[in-house]
């Protein structure tokens, strides 16, 4: 019983040392610790993998560090990414690369929801086809680019984002331009049938008539187009911003490494 106790002890030790190595938890998908990007190349990478997210839920997080130290670089990817929470709570659709700089590995784990579309021979062929090929000259953001990218073929389409930010279509300016093309219609016809005489009474002649008809379904066009969130006067429908925070996914130990 106290050889139990005593390794319980030990193993609480081990995982509270190794959870101090971490990182905290940032607000960017690109986190460089180590300044081997420029801030434009974090940029462009932080766009992309933001825009990927935005579309179909998938988070896709890098941490370049200088080592994992005594660690696996497959463990410490595995454990980074269960800490920071990367891709949905519900989905598990996170991929989280660590790049050890010092010790010359990466690694590349994947959640449990994205598995089917990013098995481990995946992932092996993503590092060593893409990546690597740049690592070995030095050119880290091309490697991470390309590596990104092929991530993002593989598993584009595996889910669509549930975020009414990206639903907005369903309200989009198109639906009004077709009710549109449909009043005009209407109005071309009415006008068309009353186009004789024009009658001094609002409702009595037939002119006046089909104006004030014509008058009441702009009336209602305009009012159905501000319903809906259209924007009829050029206005922004609401732009995408920048990373909303990781999701609170989990990994369960898929993944590939390897070294340059």
């Amino acid at each position: 019983m106290k050889k139990i106790i005593l390794a319980l002890f030990l193993t609480f030790i081990y995982a509270g040392g190794f959870a101090q190595d971490f990182p905290a938890k940032p607000n960017t998908l690109v986190n460089d610790y180590t300044g081997t990007l420029t801030e434009v190349q974090k940029q462009q990478l932080e766009n992309k993998l933001v825009a990927f997210d935005d579309s179909s839920s998938t988070q896709i997080a890098i941490a370049i560090i200088k080592s994992a130290g005594q660690y696996d670089i497959n463990d410490y990817a595995l454990g980074l990414g269960r800490k920071w929470g990367v891709g949905g709570a519900k989905k598990n659709n996170g991929v989280m690369i660590v790049v050890a700089l010092g010790d010359r590995k990466i690694a590349m784990q994947t959640g449990y929801g994205l598995e089917g579309a990013l098995p481990d021979i995946i992932t092996k062929r993503i590092i060593d086809n893409e990546i690597k090929p740049y690592f070995k000259e030095g050119d880290y953001y091309s490697g991470l680019d390309a590596g990104t990218t092929a991530i993002i073929k593989y598993t584009k389409g595996e889910y669509k984002n549930d975020n009414p930010k990206a639903r907005r279509g369903k309200n989009s300016p198109a639906g009004g331009v077709f009710i549109l093309i449909i009043i005009i219609v209407i109005i071309i016809i009415i006008i068309r049938k009353g186009g004789g005489g024009g009658g001094s009474e609002v409702y009595g002649g037939r002119g006046s008539g089909s104006g004030f008809l014509t008058g009441m379904l702009l009336g209602s066009l305009m009012n159905s187009g501000r319903g809906s969130g259209s924007s009829w006067g050029g206005g922004s429908s609401g732009g995408g911003g920048g990373f909303g925070g990781f999701g609170g996914g989990s990994f369960g130990g898929g993944g590939s490494s390897g070294s340059w």
